[in-house]
């Protein structure tokens, strides 16, 4: 996984990027309006039901566009809120506070509506020592809050990007010209270029997980598509020999069914894909 400094240059570049594109040269809407010296207050109200993400990346936006602004915070991350619910407050240059108020929305009400998803999710397997999992299935550019708000619902990180961990998944057996080549050729790339990488390699069928078990040094054997009673074969197999993983169209209906296979983890592209923003405002008080 990345380190926490590459974790918090990703959030820095996010935020610099994202009012690039939203302030350009300015915001001229309250330039032109409103005083430079105008000093005011604004709430972070709730308008919907779930778990609130984002007031952390909330104040780091604030500290960005003007260090002065102040945030006097009423609910953490990761905490249930309901319709009314008042977040927190922020005070300080009003212009200040206009110029980052729709990326501090945009992101808080995507963040909460992955965090709301993902602990649905975790409490679906409460009970059961299956652990939910997050994929690359994001949005461009804004990833680390994706997978920030998937750990503050409850959930954990899979691989960041295609640099912090080897998944070789069917297109990479197929043309590495079978699931033992490219096992193989992946460990003498490692040792070649001295990296340490777990490596994580799907399976399609009972077969491949057979063959995938003949080879040393398998982190994570991910069982895709599988049904309910191939995949309690695959993890029979598997043994102790390496961790298990369930992906591949899995759901609200089917996810309790998969961890009582006795899998180590469900990935879903869902709790990042597949979401509602929660309804979040910034209204001046």
């Amino acid at each position: 996984m990345i380190s926490e400094a590459q974790f918090q240059n990703e959030l820095n570049l996010i935020i610099q990027n994202a009012i690039r594109e939203d302030v350009g040269d300015g915001d001229h809407s309250s330039l032109a309006c409103i005083p430079k010296e105008a000093t005011g207050k604004a709430k972070l109200l709730v308008k919907d039901n779930g778990i609130i993400a984002g007031v952390d990346f909330a104040k780091m936006v604030f500290k960005y566009v003007d260090a002065n602004l102040q945030v006097e915070t009423f609910i953490n991350d990761g905490e249930k809120v309901n319709y009314g619910d008042v977040v927190f407050h922020v005070s300080g240059s009003s212009q200040s506070i206009l110029k980052a108020e729709r990326l501090v929305l945009n992101s808080m009400q995507r963040m909460s509506a992955i965090a709301t998803k993902t602990n649905s999710y975790v409490q679906l397997l409460e009970g059961t020592s299956t652990k939910i999992l997050d994929t690359r299935k994001t949005t461009p550019g804004f990833r680390a809050c994706e997978k920030w708000a998937v750990k503050i619902g409850g959930g954990e990180n899979h691989r960041f990007a295609l640099y912090d961990m080897i998944m070789l998944k069917d297109n990479h057996n197929d043309f590495a010209g079978g699931i033992t080549n490219a096992i193989n050729k992946t460990k003498e790339y490692l040792q070649q270029n001295n990296k340490d990488l777990k490596i994580i390699v799907e399976a399609r069928n009972l077969d491949e997980i057979k063959e995938i078990l003949q080879s040393d040094g398998v982190y994570r054997i991910l069982i895709d598509n599988f049904n309910f009673e191939d995949t309690k074969k695959a993890v029979e197999l598997i043994g102790t020999k390496c961790l298990t993983e369930s992906s591949g169209n899995i759901n609200e209906n089917t996810i309790r069914q998969y961890a009582d296979c006795g899998v180590n983890y469900i990935s879903s592209g869902a709790l990042t894909h597949s979401v509602y923003n929660m309804d979040l405002s910034l209204k001046a008080i």
